[in-house]
């Protein structure tokens, strides 16, 4: 059965909000309120929702506050692009829509686009595509999905996310234990209290890498399930500031700076080339 968190959490994750209130909200910013392209260029500031505990994407020092990550240089070079400093909010992956929507922040790294976030916020092209799969209790060795999907099974993962969606799409069967954030679902199987925590491949990768005693990471199969990580924005008639994060992602891509980035951040926390699955794409 699924804790219950928050009704903020939940509602931010899964970014259901009633049609009339995404509508009001649109016309809001259609009347004539500031794009977030006029607003990054008049205020010189980009704020960036900064993920807590989602290495290898994002990690803060709690002694200094520094942020750091594979999203972080990242992050630098689109604020040299609209000459603009970073400013580092911080977000969860459950919350990180609901900012978005109240324009607490103007983006956010690795957000998978649903159809029912799509209601509420716009996002820009993939920034990578890769696999899901799961980390589990020791002595216990999943490959497909069918192997979780089990009535005994106790299957963690953090509310609002794409980790949640795939597990209650592939694994019904088994036992949901949600919470607020990332790290709490991998305590969970750690102190027992979870069989098996979902995670998107490079978050799994990177936690193993942090913690090798919680390794392997298990890539499941049957199917695979492999989907886009984007940067989520507001939705607004302008679309200047998408536009630019477009050419900056296809751009990127194109060199190679971007998958450098994500090797960096992995190699950070101890993971090597060749522990990173073929079907990752970025």
């Amino acid at each position: 059965m699924t804790q219950r968190v928050s009704r903020r959490g939940l509602a931010a994750g899964a970014a259901l909000l009633p049609a009339a209130a995404i509508a009001s909200a649109t016309r809001a910013r259609a009347a004539g309120a500031e794009s977030t392209f006029e607003r990054v260029a008049r205020t010189k500031t980009l704020r960036v929702a900064g993920i807590t505990g989602a290495l290898p994407y994002f990690s803060k020092d709690l002694t200094t506050g520094a942020w750091k990550g594979a999203c972080v240089p990242m992050a630098e070079s689109l604020g040299k692009v609209f000459g603009a400093k970073v400013e580092y909010v911080e977000a969860t992956w459950g919350t990180a829509v609901l900012d978005i929507q109240s324009n607490k922040i103007d983006m956010s790294f690795a957000l998978n686009p649903t159809p029912e976030r799509a209601l509420a916020i716009r996002f820009t092209h993939p920034m990578i595509v890769h696999p899901f799969g799961c980390l589990a209790r020791h002595g216990f060795n999943p490959t497909t999905w069918s192997d979780i999907d089990k009535p005994g099974i106790r299957i963690a993962y953090d509310i609002g996310s794409l980790h949640e969606t795939v597990a209650k799409r592939f694994a019904p069967k088994a036992r949901h234990v949600g919470f607020a954030q990332q790290d709490q679902g991998i305590l969970a199987l750690q102190s027992g209290r979870a069989d098996v925590v979902i995670l998107a491949a490079l978050l799994g990768l990177a936690a193993v890498g942090k913690n090798p005693s919680l390794g392997p990471y298990h890539l499941l199969t049957g199917p695979q399930v492999a989907l886009p990580s984007c940067l989520g924005i507001q939705q607004e008639p302008d679309n200047k500031f998408r536009d630019v994060l477009n050419a900056w992602l296809d751009f990127n891509r194109g060199l190679g700076t971007m998958r450098q980035d994500i090797i960096e951040g992995l190699a950070v926390e101890g993971v090597k080339p060749d522990q990173i699955p073929a079907a990752l794409s970025f």
